[in-house]
């Protein structure tokens, strides 16, 4: 395509994505660089012919500039001084509030409890999606962010004031804050096999559907030759397809476990969002992509119902809040994993087969995360319905407390 200095240069959909953006990144730089340079020189220039009142005015002039630019970027610090406090405070709560849960249900209850934990998850999710698609339809993205300040408010006024206080806490035994920290972080949670295992399993499972969701934009656009405005149009049908397949599946799924055990309906939703992503990656056309969407759907929604209530009936109860806090690192390392690994296949590809192979490439690594998460799950032990936890966890909790 030619450009206007005259040379041919490829499309901008037949580029690496990685190439697009380093080039974008030094185009911008050099063009700073430039009008700095322009702006001195017409400083100069105005600076030596221009009277002395023009040259205060000119002086006013820049220093309103650079007021403008401290605001600009105090405006930015503050937004992402809100963003790490946000998920500075949601990965404090995540541990506390998934450990205490256990706390307030009884055994045979935990299966259809921990399908209201993943419910209410995804409700959380797509509340958050309306409030920004709405406060960007008007124009007014800080309305975004006062809504979810109030939604944070609601929620710990609600829990202080209306939850019991579940079990008392284990005794400090003499021991300082700094020391229990510590301890967190100890080697002897790695005596529980089960739950280790239980934890990759997740990681791997949270990969393969992190690598559908995070490139279905670049999918879209180089494996289908949508339009940017198609893509966005194709992902919000996607995004229902998926919501939907969470809400018919997630109940149900944490019915059955009950019945069949924890493993099986995993295993189960390890399959089929191996089959729904495999199905997006090799697509002919977007319809069935689609199907591969609602598929991986339906499985996230039996995965969320189940893994829950599965890492309840491994972990001490004694240590519950601990156990179930480092297990989100999992959830919070899944998606940086799986974009970094996708992204790295997805350039490559592209670079030695053309463009739209990359994406395809990537959906199947996805597939592949999937069937990881099945064989790390085998050798977790499930405790029969009513029974205790393994024995392995009473030495555990000892020490954890």
């Amino acid at each position: 395509m030619p450009t206007p200095n005259g040379r041919d240069e490829p499309d901008l959909r037949e580029r690496p994505i990685g190439e697009v953006a380093r080039d974008l990144t030094r185009d911008l730089s050099l063009l700073v660089r430039q009008e700095v340079d322009l702006a001195k020189a017409e400083m100069a220039q105005k600076g030596r012919t221009a009277a002395p009142g023009l040259g205060m005015i000119g002086g006013a002039g820049l220093v309103g500039l650079m007021a403008a630019g401290a605001l600009t970027a105090f405006a930015v610090l503050v937004l992402a001084t809100f963003v790490g406090l946000l998920a500075f405070s949601t990965n404090i709560a995540r541990g506390p509030f998934q450990g205490y849960v256990p706390d307030l249900v009884p055994e045979p209850q935990v299966g259809l409890a921990s399908s209201m934990v993943g419910l209410m998850q995804i409700l959380g999710n797509v509340t958050g999606f309306l409030l920004v698609t709405l406060a960007v339809a008007a124009g007014r993205i800080e309305l975004s962010i006062v809504a979810v300040a109030i939604v944070e408010l609601v929620t710990m006024l609600a829990v202080v004031l209306r939850v019991g206080r579940g079990q008392p806490p284990l005794d400090r035994e003499g021991r300082s804050w700094g020391q229990i920290a510590r301890e967190t972080w100890g080697t002897d949670i790695l005596r529980e096999r089960s739950y280790v295992l239980l934890v990759a399993s997740r990681l791997f499972f949270l990969m393969g559907g992190s690598i559908l969701v995070n490139y279905i934009i670049t999918y879209l656009h180089q494996s289908h030759g949508m339009t940017q405005d198609e893509a966005n149009n194709t992902n919000f049908v996607l995004l229902i397809l998926v919501v939907l397949g969470n809400l018919i599946a997630i109940v149900p799924a944490a019915r059955i476990s009950d019945r069949i055990g924890r493993k099986p309906v995993i295993y189960a939703s390890c399959v089929i969002g191996c089959a729904g992503v495999t199905i997006a990656a090799l697509a002919p056309n977007v319809p069935l992509a689609l199907l591969g969407g609602l598929l991986f759907g339906a499985s996230a929604g039996m995965f969320l119902a189940v893994d829950w209530a599965l890492m309840t009936d491994i972990i001490p109860k004694a240590a519950s809040g601990r156990y179930m806090g480092l297990s989100n690192v999992a959830t919070g390392s899944a998606a940086l994993l799986a974009v970094a690994s996708g992204g790295l296949l997805l350039d490559f590809v592209n670079n030695v087969f053309g463009l739209g192979a990359g994406p395809r490439a990537a959906y199947l690594l996805g597939a592949a995360y999937y069937l990881v998460a099945i064989v790390l799950l085998r050798p977790v032990v499930e405790p029969k319905r009513g029974g205790s936890s393994p024995p392995a966890a009473t030495g555990a909790a000892a020490v954890a407390g």
